[in-house]
């Protein structure tokens, strides 16, 4: 295929990046192999120090998650992709391949629990510090910029509360700081939002969720400017939290669904979440395609990345009794899958004060809004009907 800007998001998530071997096959090739043999040791040697093309080492390169890369990052609209063993190993490795001792990172305090417990627990022993803000506020943002502010993490919309930031604004803030923006993306995925294109230099994603799409295998991606990725590569190649090959190739062809799971995934969380906004049991529920979300103007901005809005496939709300009640919601589903994973083609439920958002202390819990009655769904394929009494048991 040529170049993938010559075509549209269907197209590339089908097509994109393929490389094809002496066998001309037509699905991707699956390459479950340590090591690359070389022709020669001068061809060996000049691989090794970069200075000739090939596969040397599937650490750190595979045709297959080459494949991956390559279409992730043309749906991104990107110059270059790094694939990752986890979401999180993605996120991590942006850090500290980014990153240095006296560093300052600013973040939003509505990202996943693992996110704060990486800066809090983790780079801060290597003299890496962080502040807090509410992801909306972009004041608040701007008064928190020190002269060592290297970069701006965001989670937009953010786990759990669907709370988004404004990705433009962060950018220009990023710009007069002279940091990075970095965005995770990891709820929308590129068949609903784009970062790149309001000014991210980095998007994250942990591919595990909506770009697998069926609960099947681990993965995580970095994706921005050729320059920021070359450092996060040589990151990868050195520590080794790298994507297998197998992931790779599941995770491949996942992208070929994305664009229509999400679309028919995004429809029902939208019939859900109207019907649970009506419910006497709950006190509210938190999804951007609603009316009453407070930043509806700015999902709509953000999320029509395909030309219509799509408000995503996660929603959360908070029933009405605390944990009890909450609880009790959960213990009553028998079609709904109880795990904390999202973006799957199965519904499922979550608590995050005890699962995702367990380990974070209670103030910073509180702080991000996520009360001891708040349940997460990732809606998937089911009959919308079939969710409703699944739900409705609980909260009767």
């Amino acid at each position: 295929m040529t170049n993938s800007s010559d075509f549209d998001f269907d197209t590339n998530a089908v097509r994109a990046g393929q490389q094809r071997s002496e066998f001309n096959e037509n699905s991707e090739a699956l390459y479950l192999t340590s090591s690359f043999v070389h022709e020669n040791a001068a061809i060996a040697a000049k691989r090794f120090a970069n200075q000739a093309p090939g596969n040397v080492y599937s650490r750190f390169t595979n045709p297959t998650v080459t494949m991956f890369q390559d279409r992730l990052a043309a749906l991104e609209g990107a110059e270059a992709c790094v694939a990752t063993a986890t979401g999180m190993a993605a996120v991590s490795s942006t850090m500290l391949a980014l990153l240095k001792q006296g560093d300052h990172v600013i973040c939003s305090q509505s990202v996943f629990g693992s996110v704060i417990t990486l800066f809090d627990k983790y780079l801060s022993k290597f003299g890496i510090s962080v502040t807090y803000v509410a992801g909306a506020d972009n004041a608040a943002w701007a008064a928190a910029v020190r002269p060592n502010t290297k970069l701006l993490f965001a989670e937009t919309p953010s786990n759990p509360l669907a709370e988004l930031c404004d990705i433009a604004a962060l950018k220009t803030i990023a710009t007069q700081a002279g940091a990075l923006l970095v965005i995770d993306n990891c709820f929308c995925s590129p068949a609903i939002q784009r970062p790149i294109q309001f000014g991210a230099d980095i998007v994250i994603h942990s591919a595990t969720k909506f770009i697998d799409g069926q609960g099947r295998v681990l993965g995580g991606a970095v994706v921005g400017r050729a320059k920021e990725m070359e450092e996060v590569h040589g990151f990868l190649r050195t520590a080794g939290p790298s994507l297998s090959p197998f992931n790779a190739w599941v995770l491949v062809k996942g992208l070929e669904t994305l664009s229509i799971r999400l679309e028919a995934q995004t429809r029902r969380a939208w019939a859900l979440a109207k019907w649970l906004e009506a419910h006497p049991s709950v006190s509210q529920v938190f999804f951007p395609g609603l009316d009453s979300h407070p930043q509806r103007a700015l999902a709509v901005k953000q999320q029509s990345a395909s030309g219509e809005f799509l408000p995503g496939a996660v929603l959360s709300f908070t029933a009405k009794g605390g944990q009890a009640a909450a609880w009790r919601i959960v213990d009553g589903c028998k079609v709904i899958s109880v795990t904390a994973n999202l973006g799957d083609t199965k519904s499922t439920i979550t608590h995050p004060a005890s699962t995702t958002h367990g380990r974070i202390s209670p103030a910073a819990r509180a702080a991000a809004g996520i009360g001891d009655g708040l349940l997460r769904v990732s809606v998937g394929l089911e009959s919308v009907a079939d969710l409703q009494n699944d739900l409705a048991r609980g909260l009767a």
